[in-house]
């Protein structure tokens, strides 16, 4: 504690030897820096408020069928490029503060100036935004504010509109893109078949299901075929004597073996017709067989000898079975004509497998590329008319509203510089200056100012010291000195509480 009390009273020694240059840099530099402070210029502070509302009725009412626009987003954006080059340059154009550059050099730096000054502050959550921009004059501030909240009001809807406009105009040209290929598509379609009338699937069936279905229906004629030959053979064999007691035919008229033979015949035919085509060899002997056995029966029955019986031709039974007959041989006629067809239509398919495959094939992939240029083209007309409504909703007014809370103001008092803290700020660095000065001052020009300063420096013992013994004419300029160097701080005191009170009364000073 005692070297810091040692310390402080070297250093108050040291000024007090030059407390005149203290005072005279003190004044120097305070009257410098309140010269520079008077002349600084006002400035005003000009701001507005503006309440953004993007709640709307529309919103819910239009909800799916259009795409809404995302206000909120919107209006950040704007508030966030609101302060760019474009901007600032059409703000100054509207109020005429380009003209105060006169080369490009001078252009820039009054751009960059403006963009300092200017803030914009706000919440998203609330959607109040405040403006606010500093000026030389009220009026020019007013109306760069001004300029600002037109263009954060326009810039608001214009980008929209303009957004939607493009989006439409990309829309119509991919829609007349889009006709083409539609068109193109529906030529190469019919033109492909016309090619192809008659191997084309009918009602949506492919080729797999067409030879199934002729399979199926061929299997099912054949079997019906079977049905109609066993009920015939049984007329054929009731009419031969099998039959009732009382309508039988001379069995000496009939050829048993040649019965057996015929009915052993029909069956194994019937069974081949059930594994292969009319077409195969076996079928084709067993048929000729039975052909053979059919001729040699009715050259038989040619040279049959008539019955004894007078009444055996008139029975009506033989009648009923002789009707019967005619009408199961028609049927099986009528069979035999259907089983032949489709063995026609089923070998015809076979035969076409590979070409009609591959037609359904190419089929397939016109229709397909059809669909998806079909498909693309309605989407591509709901897109272009949603794009509309949202470009006709994005320019509405109820979509979003500007409600100006606090319109721009000339402000009255300059809201700067704060000459009144400037002011006192000088005063404490005169002050500090003189300090310094003085205290640098001891630091070139050094003296020891006691005894001890001395043996520490010199290390040399120090015997003592003499007083100084000031005359009458030395005390009387000494006590004037004294109060010539108080009466200049007071002074500077004084001065300094004037230039407080003279802006306390006029602040606008």
């Amino acid at each position: 504690m005692a070297e810091i009390t040692a310390l402080i009273l070297t250093f108050l020694k040291a000024i007090g030897k030059y407390r005149w240059h203290a005072v005279v840099i003190t004044w120097v530099v305070a009257l410098a820096g309140w010269a520079v402070v008077f002349k600084l210029p006002n400035q005003y502070e000009a701001s507005a408020r503006v309440y953004v509302d993007t709640q709307s009725i529309l919103k819910p009412l239009l909800a799916g069928m259009t795409s809404l626009p995302n206000l909120d987003q919107q209006v950040l954006f704007m508030r966030r490029t609101l302060i760019s080059r474009p901007n600032v340059e059409r703000v100054m154009r509207m109020v005429d503060m380009d003209v105060k550059a006169r080369t490009p050099k001078e252009q820039e730096d009054l751009i960059e100036d403006v963009m300092s000054r200017i803030k914009i502050a706000g919440t998203e959550r609330e959607n109040i935004y405040t403006i606010s921009f500093t000026a030389p004059t009220a009026k020019e501030g007013k109306d760069v504010v001004q300029a600002f909240l037109t263009i954060f009001v326009e810039g608001s809807f214009g980008g929209k509109k303009q957004d939607s406009e493009k989006a439409v105009q990309f829309i119509d040209d991919q829609i007349k893109s889009y006709e083409e290929r539609l068109a193109t598509a529906e030529n190469r379609l019919k033109e492909f078949k016309i090619r192809n009338v008659g191997m084309l699937p009918s009602q949506g069936a492919d080729f797999g299901s067409r030879m199934i279905a002729a399979t199926d229906a061929l299997n099912s004629a054949r079997l019906e075929l079977a049905e109609a030959e066993q009920a015939r053979n049984a007329i054929r064999r009731k009419i031969s004597g099998e039959g009732a007691p009382g309508d039988r035919i001379d069995p000496s008229m009939a050829d048993p073996a040649l019965e057996e033979r015929i009915a052993t015949t029909v069956k194994t035919l019937d069974a081949l017709r059930t594994q292969y085509t009319e077409q195969h060899p076996d079928i084709v002997a067993q048929r000729r067989l039975l052909e053979q056995l059919q001729a040699r029966k009715l050259e038989d029955s040619k040279n049959r000898k008539p019955s004894m019986d007078p009444g055996a031709s008139y029975s009506p039974m033989l009648q009923q079975l002789t009707v019967a007959l005619s009408e199961a041989e028609a049927r099986v006629a009528s069979l035999q004509a259907r089983v032949a067809e489709y063995s026609t239509r089923a070998a015809r398919l076979r035969t076409q497998s590979t070409e009609v495959t591959e037609i359904e094939a190419q089929l397939a992939q016109l229709n397909r590329d059809y669909q998806v240029n079909h498909e693309n083209y309605q989407k591509l007309l709901q897109r272009r008319e949603s794009a509309k409504l949202s470009g006709d909703l994005s320019s509405a007014t109820d979509m979003l509203t500007f409600r100006v809370i606090d319109p721009p103001t000339a402000p009255a008092l300059p809201s700067g510089p704060h000459r009144l803290q400037l002011f006192s700020l000088v005063f404490i660095g005169a002050l500090l200056a003189g300090l310094a000065g003085a205290f640098l001052l001891s630091q070139v020009r050094p003296t020891f100012l006691s005894q001890a300063t001395l043996r520490e420096v010199t290390e040399v013992p120090v015997l003592g010291s003499i007083s100084m013994n000031w005359t009458a004419e030395q005390t009387v300029r000494r006590k004037r000195r004294l109060v010539a160097l108080a009466g200049a701080v007071l002074l500077l005191f004084g001065t300094y509480g004037a230039g407080v009170a003279a802006m306390l009364v006029r602040p606008t000073m």
